[in-house]
């Protein structure tokens, strides 16, 4: 399993687990066509998901259509349980440009049935991470920039102002449901514009202030 790496120091943190969120911004859930919900919908990644920037994306040979969301994901440097929203940032050690990539031809099969999909998400390089960036480093979590380009062409362009929780929000109810630990990641989920990758692409993530990823699709 891959650490975490805080950018300047070299310091390697573990994550014992990888939180996301879906559905947080209006504009993918309505290209998705699918309800606002009105409290966080989380499901997990395991660790062993992560990969570095530069890192080869690898497609499973079980599916036939992968997409990338572009995200912003929140460390946790203070574990808790039941953390108060006032209290939240006090837990946050820092933020990271994270992909989340997803087999979304077995997703939306599991979704037909009613079944879990954490497959869709899970497999090995499904988790791009870039280095972290402490938090005091970043004036304002919901006014980053994210930008994310396939190929050179622009697919994704939003703002975390347009996340439907807050930071806040969201580490208040998680850690209702599971304790939070050092390390824990929170991929905040993605703004609209997701679309298929395939062999041979190159996908780049920027949010501002906070890291780039540039990885390849094999």
């Amino acid at each position: 399993m891959k650490p975490l790496i805080v950018k300047n120091t070299g310091e390697k943190i573990y994550p014992t687990k990888v939180i996301c969120l879906a559905r947080t911004y209006r504009k993918h859930a309505e290209e998705m066509k699918s309800e606002l919900p009105s409290e966080p919908i989380l499901f997990l990644k395991p660790p062993s998901a992560i990969i570095y920037s530069s890192d080869d994306i690898v497609i499973p040979e079980i599916s036939k259509e992968v997409h990338y969301e572009g995200e912003l994901a929140v460390i946790i440097g203070k574990g808790g349980k039941n953390i108060s929203e006032e209290k939240a940032y006090s837990h946050i050690f820092g933020y990271s440009a994270f992909l989340d990539i997803t087999a979304r031809d077995l997703q939306s099969h599991a979704k037909s049935r009613g079944y879990p999909w954490s497959i869709s998400k899970g497999f090995d390089t499904f988790a791009p991470l870039s280095e972290v960036v402490k938090k005091e480093e970043i004036e304002d979590p919901h006014n980053l920039n994210i930008k994310l380009w396939v190929n050179d062409r622009i697919k994704q362009n939003s703002n975390t102002k347009y996340m439907i929780f807050t930071i806040d929000q969201i580490i208040g109810y998680i850690s209702k449901i599971m304790t939070l630990e050092k390390g824990d990641i929170i991929a905040t989920g993605t703004p609209e514009g997701v679309g298929e990758i395939k062999k041979g692409d190159c996908i780049v993530l920027e949010i501002d202030k906070v890291g780039r990823l540039e990885n390849y699709v094999v």
